[in-house]
C-alpha cells in the first residue's frame, strides 16, 4: 500500500484530542484509532506489538543483519489532530497533476484553494495532491507521519534484501495538546535515538524548537444590573479584553517570523461575572520566553492595583524546552538525515521550528529525537494538504535512514 493510501484511510478516524479532558488518551477514539493500528502492524509482520492503557502504540521491526549490535532506532508520530477546526468527516480527494492554478476544493460552497494565499503551491506543479473539500482539515499532522512510517515498515518486512538493524515504531496519543509524551515509556520503547516524522515538506530535519509555556487567567468581576451598575460593576469580560490589548502587538503570531516568539491568545470566554484566557507563550531563547511570562506577571499586577487584589487570577506552567540543547552532542542524527535527503535529490532544511514536536519531551527524556518531513502541508486548517510525491521520498528517507543505522556498530 501507498503512504498516501494509508493517509486517506487513517482520515476515517476521527482523532481530535481534547485539552480539557483529564483522561490519557483524551478522547476515546485515539484508542479506537490504536487498536487499528495494532491490528494493521501485526499483519504487516511487525513484532513485539502492544498497546499500552493510555493508547500508546509500539512495535519493533527486529534487526536482519547477522549478530548485529548497533543503535537501536525509532520512529514517532503522533495519532491525534487538533479540534480547532472541523475534523470529523473528512472528506478526502486527489488532485491528480496540479498545473498550478486555483484549486477548486467544494464547487457547492465555493471553496477555493489559490497560490495567491499559498505560494509554496507553486512548488508542487505537476504533482499529485490529496486535499479536502474545504470544510475539515485533513489530518495530515500527524496521520501522514504514521503512513510514512507504515510505509517504510511494509517495504523492509517485504524487501529482506535490505540490511537494517532494530527498528522501534511508536505512534502516541494527545500531542496536539502538549501530552503526546507525558506517558511514552522511553526505557520499553528501547531506542537509542528517534525521529518524529511530524514535519512538512520533505527534506525538513528540525532539530531546534521553541521554548513553551502556557498561561491560563480567571477574571472574576462584580455583576450588577446594569441600570444601577455605575460605580458598583466590575466587568470581567471588559478588563480580559484591557489585558490582551495591554500586551506588546508586536508580539503576536500574526506578527512574528523567524526566531521571533510571541504570545497567542488561543481561548477567551466569560461575562460580567467571570472571565477566562488562555495563551501560549513561545520562544527559541529561554530567557525571552521567561521575559515574557514577567510581562504577563506585571499586567496582572497593574490590572489588579486598579481594579483590587484578586480581580485576575494568572497561572503559568511550563510545557517544553528547545530540544537543540539535547540533539546538538548527537549531531549524527542530522547529519545522516540530510545526506540521505540530498541522496534522494532534495535539499536538506534545517530552520528553527516555530511550535514542537514529542521529540522537544523526548530529547529530555533521554531518546535525542529530532524532526523529518512527511510531505504535509497547511497542518491545522482547512486547507491543509498532503503532495504524494513527497510522501514517497519520506517513505524513502526513512528507509535510507534505517539502513544506514544499521551499518553502524557503535555499541
Amino acid at each position: 500500500m501507498k503512504a498516501y493510501e494509508r493517509l486517506i484511510e487513517y482520515t476515517k478516524y476521527p482523532t481530535a484530542s481534547d485539552e480539557k479532558s483529564g483522561t490519557c488518551p483524551s478522547t476515546p477514539a485515539q484508542t479506537v484509532f490504536a487498536e487499528a493500528l495494532r491490528e494493521e502492524m501485526v499483519s504487516l509482520g511487525i513484532s513485539e506489538v502492544t498497546v499500552d492503557k493510555n493508547s500508546y502504540v509500539y512495535g519493533t521491526i527486529p534487526a536482519n543483519i547477522p549478530e548485529w549490535s548497533g543503535e537501536v532506532i525509532g520512529f514517532i508520530a503522533h495519532m491525534d489532530v487538533v479540534d480547532v477546526v472541523p475534523w470529523e468527516n473528512i472528506r478526502p480527494h486527489i488532485v491528480t497533476a496540479y498545473d498550478g492554478g486555483d484549486i477548486t476544493l467544494n464547487e457547492e460552497k465555493n471553496i477555493i484553494m489559490s497560490p495567491k494565499d499559498y505560494p509554496e503551491l507553486s512548488d508542487y506543479v505537476g504533482s499529485d495532491l490529496v486535499v479536502t473539500d474545504g470544510t475539515t482539515l485533513l489530518g495530515a499532522d500527524d496521520k501522514a507521519g504514521i503512513a510514512d512510517i507504515l510505509t517504510m515498515a511494509e517495504y523492509l518486512l517485504s524487501h529482506p534484501e535490505v540490511q537494517h538493524g532494530t527498528i522501534k515504531i511508536a505512534f502516541t496519543p494527545d500531542e496536539e495538546i502538549g501530552r503526546g509524551a507525558d506517558r511514552f515509556d522511553v526505557a520499553f520503547f528501547g531506542a537509542d535515538y528517534a525521529y518524529t516524522v511530524d514535519g512538512g515538506a520533505f527534506g525538513e530535519v528540525e532539530y531546534e524548537t521553541f521554548n513553551a509555556a502556557s498561561a491560563s487567567i480567571t477574571v472574576t468581576g462584580r455583576s450588577i444590573h446594569p441600570g444601577s451598575a455605575k460605580n458598583k460593576m466590575i466587568n470581567a469580560a471588559r478588563i480580559a479584553a484591557e489585558l490582551d490589548g495591554l500586551l506588546p502587538e508586536a508580539m503576536r503570531p500574526e506578527h512574528t517570523e523567524g526566531r521571533e516568539g510571541f504570545f497567542h491568545l488561543t481561548d477567551i470566554s466569560g461575562n460580567e461575572e467571570r472571565a477566562d484566557l488562555h495563551y501560549i507563550l513561545r520562544d527559541h531563547d529561554s530567557e525571552k520566553l521567561e521575559e515574557k511570562k514577567r510581562i504577563l506577571e506585571n499586567t496582572a499586577y497593574f490590572l489588579n492595583r486598579k481594579y483590587g487584589e484578586n480581580t485576575v487570577e494568572l497561572r503559568i506552567t511550563d510545557s517544553y524546552r528547545n530540544m537543540a540543547e539535547k540533539i546538538l552532542p548527537h549531531w549524527h542524527l542530522i547529519e545522516i538525515a540530510h545526506e540521505e535527503v540530498k541522496a534522494l535529490g532534495g535539499t536538506p532544511v534545517s530552520t528553527p521550528v516555530r511550535g514542537g514536536t514529542d521529540g522537544s519531551r523526548l530529547s529530555f527524556m533521554g531518546l535525542p529525537c529530532p524532526n523529518l518531513g512527511t510531505g504535509g502541508h497547511n497542518c491545522h486548517g482547512r486547507f491543509e494538504y498532503a503532495v504524494i510525491q513527497e510522501m514517497d521520498l519520506s517513505v524513502q528517507l526513512l528507509i535510507r535512514i534505517a539502513e544506514r543505522f544499521g551499518k553502524r556498530y557503535t555499541k
